[in-house]
């Protein structure tokens, strides 16, 4: 199984974003390697922005980031564990997991925010915005994924905030919702109905409600607690995982992250079992 951290900030919108989601990412990569007792594989970022280009923000920069994680992914043995990072380092990995797994894959979404739209919809350019829609083939052509994710078989779990064009994708049927509380029972059965053969599971840090970790940017209410995150990832155990993230961590040390401990440990039985 390959662990990797990718420290990448430029797709994010955030004036601190340079700082606090390297910074993030490293604390996580720190937290899995005692966690799981596995080497974690600390990949190569640019530190510089860039300008906006075609409604994207620091366009090249996210470009030029994308050799060394492709690099990595190019011959691993087994499931993969990206630890970012923005929610725009998982780009790549589910990308890569499209092509080897075929049309059937499925990717399980856990975010407070949709990240379904395109540089047109955009109200921030930022790319951490964008990219699930990128993963369905649509943006940028120098992101969308080739071959795509196939529509319906992205999954929102614990989403609650949506901008309008967003909303007309889930409405669509483009994507599917499960809301917060998130029961595990139904995001098992959403998956089911998305036909899948196999899984990838993205975690955004922001899915979780502020008050059970209050190490991310957005602070959006209603989120999952730590527990429900874990149990729905632990209801997936009759799935096929091939591999997970963990994003957007903004926390300052080890203390602040050492909620996502429990989720870091639940990704890892999935993607083990």
């Amino acid at each position: 199984m390959l662990v990797h951290a990718v420290a990448q900030w430029q797709g994010s919108g955030l004036q601190d974003a340079p700082s606090r989601l390297g910074e993030g990412a490293e604390i996580l990569a720190s937290l899995a390697e005692d966690v799981l007792g596995t080497p974690v594989l600390r990949l190569p970022v640019g530190e510089a922005g860039s300008p906006t280009e075609r409604g994207i923000r620091n366009r090249a920069a996210l470009l030029g980031n994308r050799g060394a994680q492709l690099a990595a992914l190019e011959n691993p043995e087994g499931p993969v564990l990206t630890l970012g990072g923005d929610c725009a380092s998982d780009l790549v990995p589910i990308g890569v997991a499209r092509y080897r797994y075929g049309p059937k894959l499925g990717v399980l979404w856990f975010d407070a925010h949709a990240d379904a739209n395109t540089p047109d919809t955009s109200p921030s350019g930022a790319f951490n915005g964008m990219v699930l829609r990128a993963l369905l083939g649509e943006g940028d052509d120098e992101f969308a994924a080739n071959p795509a994710v196939s529509p319906g078989r992205a999954v929102l779990v614990g989403t609650r905030s949506f901008d309008p064009q967003e909303l007309v994708a889930v409405r669509a049927g483009l994507l599917r919702h499960v809301p917060p509380p998130a029961d595990p029972a139904d995001v098992v059965a959403a998956v089911r109905e998305a036909g899948v053969d196999a899984l990838y599971v993205h975690v955004d840090a922001d899915v979780l409600d502020p008050g059970e970790f209050p190490g991310n940017h957005d602070h959006e209410p209603g989120g999952l607690t730590v527990e429900r995150l874990v149990a729905c990832l632990d209801a997936l155990a009759g799935f096929d995982v091939v591999g997970a993230a963990l994003t957007e961590c903004m926390a300052r040390d080890r203390a602040e992250a050492s909620p996502l401990v429990p989720v870091v440990e639940a990704l890892y039985r999935r993607l083990t079992s």
